[in-house]
């Protein structure tokens, strides 16, 4: 057949990246539940109930990569993916610090940092929409969740362990990546105010 009978090929809604991506949202509620169940771990044992919140978690985080990965390798980005990938990577951080800041881990000040934030972007990309322009965002959203998630995962291994110099370190280490978290949270968030501001103050 030529070319004229050929007809143009679709992607379908379903592709292996939107699928990733969906499970992703759907497992978010299983790993809270998990963590729920399990609890917080003994003061004098390691908690194989916490590892597994721990790998669980990794493994969502993990698959953050893989979906933009399989969209972009097979040519395949939709925009419900465009649409539902953040929901996804904020779902995931927020519920995460909740169910951290349940048990005292965190403070609520890094919670109303990182829900403010993503609430002004949110406004601020309904305001560009609506009047027919895109404001792209700077890599400084990238170094948030990876920074975050990282943070989080580091908090979650070290409650699983037994108490040691080890996991007292890990914990440390984790907070003080957790601020340089909550540092660029802010930043980009400023960051796309002073782009986006153009077209917020135009009458």
């Amino acid at each position: 057949m030529g070319e004229k009978g050929q007809t143009p090929q679709k992607t379908t809604l379903w592709t292996p990246a939107n699928v990733v991506t969906c499970i992703r949202v759907v497992l978010v509620p299983l790993w809270l539940l998990l963590a729920e169940l399990v609890g917080p771990a003994a003061e004098d044992a390691p908690s194989w109930g916490g590892m597994a919140v721990f790998v669980c978690f990794v493994v969502l985080s993990l698959t953050d990569k893989l979906d933009g990965y399989l969209a972009r390798s097979r040519n395949e980005v939709t925009t419900f993916g465009k649409f539902l990938d953040p929901i996804a990577d904020k779902l995931a951080v927020v519920v995460a610090l909740c169910y951290l800041l349940e048990y005292g881990e965190v403070s609520s000040w890094v919670l109303l940092v990182v829900v403010g934030r993503e609430f002004l972007v949110s406004g601020l990309r309904m305001v560009v929409a609506s009047k027919g322009q895109v404001v792209a965002a700077s890599n400084l959203g990238k170094w948030k969740t990876a920074t975050t998630m990282t943070s989080i995962c580091g908090i979650l291994l070290s409650d699983a362990l037994a108490p040691s110099v080890f996991s007292a370190g890990l914990l440390a280490l984790s907070y003080v990546v957790l601020l340089v978290a909550v540092v660029f949270t802010i930043w980009s968030g400023v960051d796309y105010f002073i782009k986006c501001w153009p077209y917020v103050k135009e009458a």
